[in-house]
């Protein structure tokens, strides 16, 4: 098990994503998170949005891992989000995103979401796993992925 098992449901992989840009997917991983976790959804967004504002979360080679802080949440929740069609995000190598991981944490939850994040980009960082989600067509085949430590 990894911690990003414990924090991706199965539920939370969102593939095909009608979103033009990435204020559009915060606003429905917003309305996701209302549903699911009770979560006041412009709580969410401008939490999302103020750490963009410090500087793209886009990793680059089609990866974007944005991540916020929310008061009153009590353990960490993820996101895989897939739109339709790549999105701009500012990512260093200019290209637009096509895969993205979004990372809600507690507000104090340092220690925790520096392991996640550091996780995140380990994986990310594998060919061959970036080639796997890319082929992957289904929710469950990428739920796996991220479930299995030797993906």
């Amino acid at each position: 098990m990894t911690l990003l098992a414990d924090l991706l449901a199965p539920e939370n992989v969102l593939l095909d994503l009608d979103v033009s840009n990435k204020r559009r997917l915060f606003e429905l991983i917003a309305l996701e998170s209302e549903l699911r976790y009770d979560l006041v959804p412009t709580v969410t967004i401008d939490s999302l949005l103020a750490r963009e504002k410090l500087g793209s979360t886009g990793l680059g080679q089609g990866i974007a891992i944005p991540h916020g802080r929310i008061r009153g949440l009590e353990r960490s929740i993820g996101y895989f989000a897939r739109p339709k069609a790549p999105i701009a995000f500012q990512s260093p190598d200019g290209l637009p995103v096509r895969d993205v991981f979004v990372l809600l944490v507690p507000e104090a939850a340092t220690d925790a979401h520096l392991q996640i994040l550091s996780e995140l980009a380990q994986r990310f960082s594998s060919r061959a796993f970036r080639d796997a989600l890319t082929a992957a067509k289904d929710a469950a085949t990428v739920h796996a992925l991220f479930s299995n430590p030797s993906a």
